[in-house]
């Protein structure tokens, strides 16, 4: 199997990103402490270490954070993202003006911390996967203004992304089942609309819909709060005719059982909404 590239997020939506956390942290009149306190020549050397274990992302945004803040600052990489770091391991290095380096601190850690936890709980699910076919998915749960990023992170945690927007590809919800008479009508409703790349996805809650969802030529069939046994049943029902997802309740501990199962994806919202920020500091000394 050949290894899949490296994941990127488009450097506008980076920036755009970075330059609305910065206008929130600056205001309009900027950093008045490091102004009152710090001369405007003095210069700094800056690194940011690891203080926990964790999987890194975030380095453009942090990096973007250094370069909008104005002239006078250099960065260097000592990782990059997807690196699995331990306590002590240092990050990144930041050189130049120091009321340029102090401004930008925090809103370049608000970025790195937040996305590496995310990459961190992500590959803590993934490897609950390790010896099986699943993959580990994100949702369209996530920090509204940050969807890129945090399904970037997902991506360097060893995740993988489901839909980034409703655009994306089509899924038929239990509600749009409801209101379009069932999962057969939704279904041929949906291939009447759609294009020929977008795919189908359909959510069903009982074997029977499945059999329904399959019989009316779904691309994939997301078996929502199923337990392991009924999973098992549907990978056998299903033999290959669609892709299955299994999604709801997904937490670490049921992982690796639901991933034996045979589905094909395992998605969670757990991974982009209950990462705690992995702990990552900057220490500063004068330059």
């Amino acid at each position: 199997m050949i290894d899949a590239y490296r994941p990127a997020v488009p450097r506008q939506i980076i920036e755009r990103a970075v330059t609305a956390a910065l206008d929130e942290d600056l205001g309009q009149a900027g950093d008045i402490t490091s102004q009152a306190t710090i001369s405007p020549d003095a210069l700094a050397v800056a690194r940011v270490n690891a203080r926990t274990p964790g999987v890194i992302c975030g380095l453009d945004c942090a990096v973007s954070a250094f370069s909008l803040i104005g002239p006078g600052l250099e960065t260097e990489l000592l990782v990059a993202d997807g690196a699995i770091v331990e306590a002590g391991d240092a990050i990144l290095e930041i050189r130049g003006n120091a009321r340029s380096l102090l401004a930008a601190e925090r809103t370049a850690l608000n970025f790195l911390t937040h996305l590496s936890g995310i990459a961190t709980l992500t590959r803590s699910f993934a490897m609950q996967t390790v010896g099986t076919a699943a993959h580990i998915c994100c949702t369209r749960k996530t920090t509204p203004g940050l969807r890129a990023l945090e399904k970037y992170a997902v991506r360097c945690g060893g995740g993988h992304n489901h839909r980034f927007g409703l655009s994306d590809a089509i899924l038929i919800k239990d509600n749009h089942i409801a209101v379009a008479g069932g999962v057969a009508d939704a279904i041929a409703a949906a291939k009447a609309f759609a294009g020929h790349l977008v795919a189908i996805e359909v959510e069903v809650d009982t074997l029977g819909q499945l059999e329904e969802a399959l019989s009316a030529g779904a691309n994939a069939i997301l078996l929502d709060n199923m337990d392991e046994e009924t999973l098992a049943r549907a990978v056998a029902v299903t033999a290959g005719r669609a892709k299955l997802e299994a999604s709801g309740n997904v937490t670490l501990e049921r992982v690796a059982p639901i991933a034996r199962t045979g589905v094909d994806y395992i998605s969670t919202s757990r991974i982009t909404t209950a990462a705690t920020p992995l702990d990552l500091g900057l220490d500063i000394s004068i330059g």
